[in-house]
């Protein structure tokens, strides 16, 4: 049995209740970003002006976030994590005070890109933080805590940010992390006790750069293809080739330096590939449910706004509850079967999406979400004790900052894979049962399905015509879903046949 006690530890007691504690609320921070942020979006853009930039406020934090990962993860490993958090902490502490100061977008979304410049250190290493301090028995079930996070940021985050606009401003969605993020900062600042060995490091500053055109390359023409620019626009593949090309010089790079930002001989793991390559699916799942769900809830069931939230909140209510049965799983079953369990409820909740009509009414796309969050709980639990428990302390960082990559690759991925094809089914749709329509339409048509005032006002007869395009082209996605969750459980399928944790 591993010792609670590691090289990343000194002698002097770690306070672990508050260091646990401290983590969270910094995790929250990252959480809560999402969700209370987009609440805050419309009444930002009433005030700043600005909708065609809309996108970006979100994708530039999601861009830097993604970019930065795996950086901070390496230098975690290098400088101990305790600098590097606090780093990242107070970086996204002055892009979130930044943020409530600006008076355009195009301010906002550069400090947003700040922002996530500093969020891309905070969720990795505060998993990294669990994975030393806690041993292998213990994390199964400290994971659980830290999952909880997600559920309780999914829930607070759009009542939170409501009451932020309706009542003092939309700035204080920004500033409401100062304090939290001072909290954290002092926590584990104070109780977190780590001994790192004292040498000269060599860094890979070369790698870094590649590492950073590639992902950013790779990474805009996921968000900017489909929308801004065509497929196989010169932008398109031009960024495409300058991401392939440098990720080749980055792999050569990585084989001949001393200390690599990303040591491949961790991918020769198994557990840790086949980890990795599951949670690049999964999160192509977790964005067709998320991003598409609450269209069809609304648009097609007519539902209201907050019926079409519920549809998704019983997904963040099955993934911390998940994750707590998934540490108790893991000691008694192995890493493997609970995977298992996990990659069954995937598909079952992608069964339960692909049978959806708009009669089954909200309570089935509900129910839906809460496998899909069982299935996530299960699964990316598992991983991340999975992946801590077979590489040491100096390749921990690295190691979880991958798995955290692949999946914000998979989702980037999957908003621009699903949203492409929700798009030209519903085009494939109009142009082979509208003939007998007299209205021009296009993909923006179903904007009308989502405001009331205006649904109201269509003719039963395109009304029902624009439902059922819908209708059509999300259960497409929604196969695709199916089959991604498919994949997954044939990858989960592949992990060795274990030892238990």
């Amino acid at each position: 049995m591993e010792k609670a006690l590691t090289k990343g530890q000194s002698r002097k007691k770690t306070n672990r209740p508050i260091v646990l504690a401290s983590i969270m609320l910094a995790m929250f921070l990252g959480a809560i970003e999402g969700t209370i942020v987009s609440t805050a979006m419309p009444a930002i853009v009433g005030e700043l002006g600005g909708f065609s930039l809309y996108g970006w406020v979100f994708s530039v934090y999601l861009l830097m976030n993604a970019v930065t990962v795996l950086i901070y993860g390496k230098l975690s490993d290098l400088f101990g994590r305790k600098p590097i958090i606090l780093i990242g902490i107070m970086i996204f502490l002055i892009g979130s005070i930044l943020c409530g100061f600006a008076e355009s977008m195009t301010m906002l979304i550069i400090f947003r890109f700040i922002q996530g410049l500093g969020a891309g250190a905070i969720t990795p290493i505060a998993t990294t933080i669990v994975g030393d301090i806690y041993t292998k028995e213990e994390r199964a079930n400290i994971q659980g805590y830290l999952s909880s996070v997600w559920g309780i940021s999914a829930i607070v985050g759009p009542a939170l940010g409501g009451l932020l606009v309706e009542y003092v401003s939309w700035r204080f969605v920004f500033w409401l992390n100062i304090p939290l993020g001072i909290l954290a900062s002092i926590g584990i600042g104070v109780f977190l006790h780590e001994h790192v060995t004292r040498k000269k490091h060599r860094i890979d500053y070369r790698g870094a750069v590649l590492m950073m055109i590639s992902v950013s390359c790779l990474m805009f023409v996921l968000v900017e293809g489909g929308t801004g620019w065509a497929w196989m626009s010169f932008e398109s593949i031009s960024l495409l080739a300058v991401s392939v090309i440098t990720f080749i010089f980055f792999y050569f790079q990585e084989k001949r330096a001393e200390e690599p930002i990303m040591p491949f001989s961790i991918w020769k793991e198994r557990p840790i590939f086949i980890a990795n390559m599951t949670s690049l699916t999964t999160g192509i799942m977790l964005i067709g449910i998320s991003s598409f769900l609450p269209t069809f809830v609304q648009g097609v069931m007519e539902q209201s706004p907050i019926v079409a939230g519920f549809t998704l909140t019983t997904m963040s209510i099955g993934w911390p509850i998940a994750s707590t049965f998934a540490g108790s799983l893991l000691l008694k079953i192995g890493f493997r079967t609970t995977s298992l369990f996990g990659g069954a409820a995937l598909v079952l909740g992608s069964i339960l999406f692909i049978t959806l009509t708009p009669h089954a009414g909200p309570i089935w796309a509900a129910v839906g979400s809460f496998f899909i969050g069982i299935g996530m709980g299960l699964t990316t639990t598992t991983f991340i004790v999975t992946i801590q428990s077979t590489v040491s302390w100096e390749q921990r960082g690295i190691a979880t900052a991958s798995n955290s990559f692949m999946r914000n690759l998979g989702n980037t991925i999957g908003a621009a894979l699903l949203g492409g094809i929700l798009n030209s089914q519903i085009l494939r749709y109009f142009k082979e049962n509208g003939q007998d329509l007299t209205t021009d339409l296009s993909v923006d048509s179903i904007n009308i399905l989502l405001n009331e005032k205006d649904r109201n006002m269509l003719p039963d007869s395109l009304l029902q015509f624009l439902q059922d395009s819908l209708t059509y082209s999300l259960h497409i996605v929604y196969y695709v879903v199916l089959l991604i969750a498919v994949i997954s459980f044939v990858l989960i399928l592949l992990l060795p046949r274990e030892k238990k944790v």
